[in-house]
């Protein structure tokens, strides 16, 4: 049984529509189960956005492209982390393991062969937290050779994961307080990107909602890692103003996987030139403060 795929969507039809397209396109979505959440209007502005993706997916299980399909439509709007919470918790419980994406990833024909692969390949690698399909474009060292990578942070745009991982996540995260004061612990959690600290303290403060920064944060005290591939799988089509949970970059570009060889994966270390440059993506502080509170104004007016 491959991992069923979970697509979270709220009221982006075009982008809802893109996404779904891509992963029919997989080699192995007829074998696939899809679960698709839709959230529900928060506003009056968002109703007809919201109605038009509904209807959109409402046709998607008569073309039986994939092994079959499964829309749960909350009747209240939860947001984006409560429904990714509660979604993946619900289908995790009953399958062991998710691969999860959102209404604006456009995937490459390889990524449920990526992704079910790498599940099977670390399932029982109590060192690796979960699996990204997307990357950016990084220069490797020469003499690197491995197919994939490691990196402190897990990455929300396309991902999968096991059971055993996403039960141990503490969403409340009750240790804050011994966190929040501790230098030593702040700039190891920053090991993955300088924003990292940041915006755990606004997910606190309420400033901001997000799920993924809590998952990050439990993967950091558990000492684990997220597997990444050199090249992606995943190309983000929503940082462009439209959505609630994007503004507008191109920071984030980054070109999808056109090969039909399978990835290999193995162990490979740690290697610091790599941690750096995925790092530096993420930029200084001051840049982050700049570009990421522009982005989340929108996350918390939900438009």
């Amino acid at each position: 049984m491959l991992a069923p795929v979970l697509i979270f969507v709220y009221a982006r039809p075009e982008h809802t529509k893109q996404t779904i397209e891509s992963l029919s396109s997989n080699y192995l979505a007829s074998e696939t189960d899809l679960f698709i959440f839709s959230d529900a209007p928060k506003n009056e502005k968002s109703i007809e956005m919201v109605k038009l993706v509904r209807d959109y997916i409402d046709t998607i299980p008569d073309k039986k492209i994939f092994r079959s399909v499964k829309i749960i439509k909350s009747e209240v709007n939860k947001g984006l982390a409560n429904s990714i919470i509660s979604g993946v918790s619900e289908i995790v419980k009953l399958n062991g393991q998710v691969i999860v994406l959102e209404d604006d990833l456009i995937t490459s024909p390889d990524f449920l062969n990526y992704m079910n692969d790498a599940l099977k390949f670390y399932e029982n690698d109590k060192k690796i937290w979960s699996i990204s399909a997307y990357t950016f474009d990084l220069e490797f060292p020469d003499k690197y050779k491995s197919e994939i990578y490691l990196s402190y942070r897990a990455c929300s745009w396309g991902w999968a994961t096991w059971k055993d991982r996403w039960d141990t996540v503490d969403w409340k995260v009750t240790d804050y307080k011994t966190f929040k004061k501790d230098k030593r612990l702040r700039d190891k959690f920053n090991r993955g990107g300088r924003d990292m600290s940041g915006m755990l303290d606004a997910q606190i403060a309420g400033k901001i909602d997000s799920w993924a920064i809590r998952w990050c944060y439990s993967q950091f005290k558990s000492d684990m890692f997220t597997v990444y591939p050199r090249v992606s799988r995943v190309r983000n089509i929503g940082l462009d103003g439209s959505g609630t949970h994007s503004g507008i970059s191109t920071r984030y570009d980054t070109t999808l996987n056109k090969s039909t060889k399978k990835c290999e994966f193995d162990h490979p270390e740690l290697n610091d030139i790599i941690l750096r440059l995925f790092k530096d993506r993420f930029g200084t502080r001051f840049e982050y403060f700049i570009i990421w509170n522009k982005i989340l104004i929108k996350k918390m007016l939900r438009i």
